[in-house]
């Protein structure tokens, strides 16, 4: 594991410079393993928001469903391991050295990133495992992503907002032609709900491939048949995309039922592992971790504590350097008591920086803190029983914790 996360870039903790923004190594990663993916079906979800969560209902369901179920996300919270699942259950670290093994006998001429291998790991261990469908969550935008090298029997795109622009484009248009380098000729696509803008170029790019377009809205009367176990509205829309995707499936063979897809949605996190957005960790004070990382996806969180929150709000915020940092902050309320920190990630923000950009908003309290623990309990120090702490801002400062 240390040569595997040494050996080669991560994305996770450089950025952007890990990036190997072409699919030719993941290919000859496959080819090395002789192709696993040709014997894999796979349902590949891309999106700027809820493509984790969606990723995790639709494997819960399709487990309950009682089918055997791979599912690959990033990035890990806890440890690595948690990228690859089985029906739950994380690939094992055995397999994992065993596979690192292989890889060093086999003398690549060339440097993977290690997200290609991790994803190549995956194929392999889903194919070695015989799964019946996988579920891919793509890592970042789409065409370029090495999980596109895979020939989904049904494609997803969440929604599309304005993230990495520095990799993916500078308008909802060009992020928008990158998520839907996803969509294969003559395969499915469900349209998550999205920016009209975005919907017109996702759905050109279905036209011109000849793929059945599916749009998740066209189901809201389904929504109130279920009962979601996950806080915040925005959830609903990701249900929704889950919903249109199973009517899909139906169609292939891939069956549930409203009982099934209860039972995937109650047992989601035991069935997948999957950590929860507005995650509640206590209620005295109310304290919500939150891995929400982009405008659009912490507007939405906080859209949700407005109707949550008690006594005065606390946010413990830390970020990544790439993110828009200046229009994050404009968007938190400005009463808020602000606790600025650094995760251990070595892609965070710098207390210096952070001094600088939040120098021209007046929140009701500024404080700075190198380490995330002390941040959080200075938050707990400061605030009342009856107030609410709100741990937001990347899923690193959220791994600091869990």
């Amino acid at each position: 594991m240390n040569w595997l996360f040494h050996q080669f870039p991560i994305y996770q903790n450089i950025g952007e410079e890990a990036l190997k923004y072409k699919l030719d190594n993941v290919k000859k990663i496959s080819k090395a393993l002789n192709e696993p993916e040709k014997s894999l079906k796979f349902i590949h979800i891309a999106g700027s928001n809820g493509k984790g969560s969606t990723s995790s209902m639709l494997a819960s369901i399709l487990y309950e469903s009682g089918y055997k179920v791979g599912l690959f996300t990033s990035p890990h919270i806890k440890k690595y391991t948690e990228r690859i699942k089985i029906n739950g259950e994380e690939i094992t670290e055995t397999y994992v050295t065993s596979f690192i093994k292989r890889i060093k006998e086999s003398k690549l001429n060339f440097n993977p990133s290690f997200f290609e291998l991790t994803f190549g790991l995956a194929l392999d261990y889903f194919n070695y495992k015989k799964c019946q469908i996988c579920v891919i969550e793509t890592g970042l935008g789409g065409r370029l992503d090495a999980t596109n090298i895979i020939k989904p029997i049904l494609s997803v795109i969440t929604n599309i907002s304005l993230e990495h622009t520095d990799i993916l484009g500078n308008t909802i248009a060009k992020i928008a032609k990158e998520k839907a380098g996803i969509i294969k000729k003559d395969t499915p696509i469900v349209i998550g709900d999205m920016k009209i803008e975005a919907k017109k170029i996702i759905e050109s790019e279905a036209i011109k491939l000849n793929s059945k377009i599916i749009e998740s809205t066209k189901f809201k009367s389904k929504l109130k048949l279920f009962n979601l176990p996950l806080l915040g509205d925005y959830q609903l829309n990701n249900l929704l995309t889950v919903i249109a995707s199973l009517s899909e499936l139906n169609s292939m063979k891939f069956k549930s039922n409203n009982d099934i897809i209860q039972r995937g949605l109650n047992n989601i996190i035991r069935n997948t592992g999957f950590v929860p957005r507005m995650q509640i960790i206590s209620k005295k004070p109310l304290i919500i971790y939150d891995v929400s990382h982009n405008v659009e996806g912490i507007s939405i969180s906080l859209d949700t504590i407005k109707n949550i929150q008690q006594g005065d709000l606390h946010i413990v915020f830390s970020s990544s350097k790439e993110k828009d940092i200046e229009s994050i902050l404009k968007i938190f309320p400005i009463k808020s008591n602000m606790y600025f920190t650094k995760s251990s990630n070595e892609r965070s923000v710098l207390i210096s920086d952070f001094k600088k950009i939040s120098k021209k908003i007046n929140f009701s309290t500024k404080k700075y803190f190198n380490d995330a623990k002390s941040a959080l309990k200075n938050a707990k120090d400061s605030s009342s029983s009856n107030d609410t702490i709100l741990v937001i801002g990347s899923f690193f400062l959220i791994s600091d914790f869990l």
